[in-house]
């Protein structure tokens, strides 16, 4: 049975407040450092020493048995050749990239930016600042390592910047200005909205690389010694942002309820955005999976919500037997009128499947590997953030698709439904799960080449009810919604509240083929109608029907749902309410 959890302090009484937390602030924010930092150091130690190790193995390859074989031969001449090239102008547009990776600079600009990050919200984004500054502090505490560990001479050309101490391997600049602007660009791209938020992390991505630039030009490195500071900076921030931003349960602290009081005081002017959605304050159910967040992840979303009026959810955790249905079931016939879900695809997908047709909104609290159906609706990535915005934004009514099959129950997916290579790929991964929780949703490209050598599909396929169309294929998906990680939108007209759904074939031959798929799909550019040349074929319908020659792995919602000859799939318009961010708020 479902473990229900009221939120209620033990012994207090119902209306006795608790103490307030030591660390909260009169305003109402509480400005602790996050909990489970303890396990995240410990990962940052261990794969620090692995970075440091590699860094060094790659400078002691270059400055000996390397040093005499292409491409490090030709360094000198490059470092020559760029000599040649100064000019006045050059020379101080250098000066201005290279102050821009110098110690002072990177100092300011990351203590000035965790500022901003933790005093700018009306929740402090402590993990996001953390995330910044230990990226950078772990750059620099390599760069240190390495430099003692690998003596290389600088170029012999005039060097503009003097003489410095350390060694030429790698560039301090460089790497210090990948971590740094490096890290801001992965801040853009989960913070900001809108269009402008890609041209912005371009424009930061540009800056390291500007340094690299100046630092050759100015004399002061050899190329692989800015390829090692490049490597170095995008290591850190792999690595300090697997540990903070891909791990739950480093979360951020909670004020007590006098501060949230308090808080709440301020905010009287959020019940009339609140009433834009029509909802009033009400029983509230939380479904959880235990193994994606921790007592911290619930204290900080518990905050959450009662700064939204939901003073004593119910907690209902998942099982291994019952990923988030029957804890729904139970929620919606204990008469809860908001069901929030905090878990991955799978989790949200089982709830989704209960909550069809009830009116009852359904909040999504991405806690997965994948989180597309957060990712779509434009929820932030982080629990409480992405809780804060929808509970503040407005119920939108969406599709689901019903499917069903040989072995495979009725049931209901939000986001996509595959057969063939996705589907193979998501089994991997599923079979290796210790690379998928280390590396997250990449460990799924990691497990295209060996999907990419099952055979091709046979298939027939019945649309809306018309004559059959066979066809081979690598992929068959089927989408509600057509964005991935990353902002790619492999499907880029799916719509998930358009009554339609989206069908997408892939049947690309050999790496030329590959490659024009890939080409296809990047400009995101619609093609309906049969494919020719193997070219992506997109096509749209309500009712599709499914049928392969040979039994054939398929997938729901990310999880694999076990190989067979048929599927058929069927729209169904607006059976889901959900609460998205209000975009004009």
């Amino acid at each position: 049975m479902p473990t229900a959890v009221p939120e209620r302090s033990a012994g207090l009484p119902e209306d006795s407040p608790r103490p307030a937390t030591a660390g909260a602030s009169a305003t109402g924010r509480d400005r602790r450092m996050p909990r489970g930092l303890a396990r995240a150091a410990a990962f940052i130690g261990a794969a620090a020493a692995c970075q440091a190790a590699l860094m060094i193995g790659l400078g002691l390859l270059i400055t000996g048995p390397a040093r005499h074989i292409w491409p490090i031969t030709a360094e000198d001449g490059v470092n020559r050749g760029l000599e040649r090239l100064r000019t006045s102008t050059l020379t101080t547009l250098s000066s201005i990239g290279s102050q821009m990776g110098n110690t002072l600079t990177v100092i300011v600009v990351t203590l000035a930016a965790c500022l901003v990050l933790i005093l700018a919200p009306r929740l402090p984004l402590w993990r996001q600042a953390s995330f910044l500054a230990l990226a950078v502090s772990l750059q620099s505490l390599v760069f240190l390592v390495v430099t003692i560990a690998v003596e290389r001479q600088r170029p012999e050309v005039h060097r503009l910047d003097g003489s410095l101490p350390t060694s030429s391997y790698t560039s301090g600049h460089t790497g210090a200005a990948t971590a740094l602007y490096g890290g801001l660009a992965v801040l853009a791209l989960n913070r900001l909205r809108g269009p402008w938020r890609r041209v912005v992390a371009a424009a930061l991505l540009l800056l390291p690389l500007m340094v690299g630039v100046s630092r050759l030009y100015r004399g002061m490195h050899h190329p692989t010694d800015v390829l090692g500071g490049l490597i170095n900076g995008g290591l850190s921030l792999l690595v300090v942002g697997q540990a903070l931003l891909r791990d739950a349960r480093v979360s951020a602290p909670v004020a007590g309820p006098v501060a949230a009081e308090t808080a709440r005081a301020g905010r009287a002017g959020r019940a009339g955005r609140a009433g834009r959605a029509g909802r009033r304050p009400g029983r509230v159910a939380v479904v959880v999976n235990p193994t994606a967040i921790d007592e911290g992840t619930r204290d900080e979303l518990r905050e959450v919500l009662t700064r939204h009026g939901h003073r004593e959810p119910v907690f209902l955790e998942t099982t291994v037997a019952d990923p988030g249905g029957g804890q729904t079931a139970q929620a919606f016939g204990d008469g809860a009128e908001l069901v929030v879900v905090c878990g991955g695809d799978g989790t949200v997908r089982a709830a989704a499947d209960r909550l069809a047709g009830s009116g009852v909104p359904l909040a999504v609290v991405p806690c997965g590997t994948g989180n597309l159906l957060a990712r779509n609706l434009g929820l932030p990535l982080a629990p409480a953030e992405a809780l804060d915005a929808a509970l503040g934004g407005t119920t939108r009514a969406i599709d689901l698709a019903r499917v069903e099959g040989d072995g495979i129950p009725a049931t209901h997916f939000a986001v996509m439904s595959g057969v063939g290579l996705d589907a193979a790929m998501m089994q991997y991964a599923q079979e290796h799960d210790r690379a998928k929780a280390l590396l997250g949703w990449p460990a799924y490209v990691l497990a295209a080449p060996k999907a990419m050598r099952g055979p091709r599909m046979r298939l027939s396929v019945r649309l809306d009810g018309a004559e059959p169309l066979r066809a081979t294929a690598r992929m068959v998906l089927v989408g509600n919604t057509g964005a991935l990680q990353g902002g790619l939108r492999l499907i880029p007209d799916a719509r998930p509240d358009d009554g339609l759904l989206d069908l997408l074939m892939l049947d690309p031959r050999g790496p030329g083929g590959w490659l024009r798929t890939v080409g296809a799909l990047l400009p995101h550019r619609r093609r309906d109608g049969r494919k020719g040349g193997g070219q992506p074929e997109f096509r749209t319908f309500r009712r599709a029907e499914f049928t392969f020659e040979s039994p054939q792995p398929r997938e729901i919602d990310g999880d694999p749902v076990g190989s067979g000859r048929r599927l058929s799939v069927e729209v169904v318009p607006g059976a889901l309410t959900v609460l998205v961010p209000d975009l004009e708020g």
